[in-house]
């Protein structure tokens, strides 16, 4: 009959127990990139929720063109509401440098250079923005002086709009960026450089054409939206390929 093994610790004075090293978690290359994606993705959305009601739902309703009485007067009755417009407005702008930070992540493995190039253009459109709005806060303190108050509209809207020349430069290199990339369908590079081209005729129309009237951006946007989707549902599946380290996008079921 063999007698049991005692499993009893050694004594403190005995030799050492042999001590197996730990393996280390391998470290994912690929979820910075699934983060930069998410992080942009949400950004874009929730930028576009604000710019909506900022824009559409408080500045085109209160707004009369041609008729700073009825503004003033428009901005009076709701002035709760005109201040939730600036609010939406500034967090936007907020949100640009975020998503700067978060698209240049995401597509430096394309090209670095135009990346941080594109990410300059956004940055600065940003700081451009926010002066833009800065010009609304002169709105309500002015109410009683129509005038006055009309003309921190009209700089708003030409401050923005001359920003929008950035906006539009922005979008052009993304678009190059993702119609390169080749982990990104092609036509969406495209669709930005359309939406780019839209906000460069808007920008440098408002700042050149007296009058001008057209408003291209909205006809040229849907490469913003696709974008955004592409972000929210695709990029989380992005994958860096070691053997080329350039970014390649993940089989929708592995192979065996």
């Amino acid at each position: 009959m063999s007698t049991p093994t005692s499993t009893a610790p050694p004594p403190v004075d005995g030799p050492a127990l042999p001590v197996t090293p730990m393996t280390p978690h391998p470290v994912d290359p690929n979820r910075p990139l699934r983060v930069a994606s998410v992080v942009a993705g949400t950004g874009l959305a929730l930028l576009t929720v604000l710019a909506v009601f900022g824009n559409f739902l408080v500045l085109k309703r209160l707004i009369a063109p041609g008729d700073p009485a009825t503004t003033m007067t428009n901005i009076a009755d709701s002035a709760v509401l005109f201040r939730w417009g600036i609010a939406s407005l500034l967090t936007a702008a907020v949100l640009d440098v975020v998503i700067a930070a978060a698209l240049l992540r995401l597509f430096t493995p394309v090209n670095p250079d135009t990346s941080r190039l594109a990410a300059w253009f956004r940055l600065a459109y940003a700081a451009v923005f926010l002066v833009a709005v800065g010009q609304l806060t002169g709105v309500l303190p002015n109410l009683d002086n129509p005038a006055q108050a009309q003309q921190s509209i009209d700089s708003f809207n030409t401050v923005w709009n001359a920003g929008l020349i950035l906006f539009g430069a922005h979008l052009l290199l993304i678009g190059y960026l993702a119609y390169r990339s080749g982990f990104i369908a092609k036509v969406i590079g495209i669709l930005l450089v359309i939406a780019g081209i839209g906000y460069l005729v808007d920008g440098f129309g408002t700042v050149l054409v007296s009058g001008y009237s057209l408003n291209v951006a909205q006809v040229t946007f849907v490469g913003e939206a696709v974008l955004i989707f592409w972000l929210l549902i695709k990029g989380r599946h992005l994958t860096l390929d070691p053997t080329t380290t350039t970014t390649v996008r993940s089989p929708s079921t592995p192979k065996p």
